[in-house]
């Protein structure tokens, strides 16, 4: 059995307290988590904007929806211009 301690062990702690989780379900939430948040702001406008091309909306329509979303991302992203996001998209 290993006994290196898991980096978010306090947390996982906290969720199987206060959750129907058991610790191996609350450490792959954790994970799931951190590997939501850990996508870099381009790989974010690009995976947006692919989700929201695929479901019908307009550019003029999805770039300022990822401008307003990136501002609440909990990793601050740097602030983009709508010109920024179109030139991650198409160079």
């Amino acid at each position: 059995m290993s006994t290196a301690r898991h980096p978010y062990e306090d947390l996982i702690a906290h969720l199987t307290a206060t959750s129907p989780l058991g610790p191996g379900e609350a450490a792959r939430v954790v994970a799931d988590v951190l590997a939501y948040f850990s996508e870099s702001a381009e790989e974010y406008v690009r995976r947006r904007h692919a989700e929201l091309k695929s479901r019908g909306h307009t550019n003029d329509e999805i770039f300022p929806r990822i401008a307003r979303e990136l501002r609440g991302r909990r990793v601050a992203a740097p602030e983009l211009s709508l010109r920024q996001l179109r030139r991650i998209i198409y160079g």
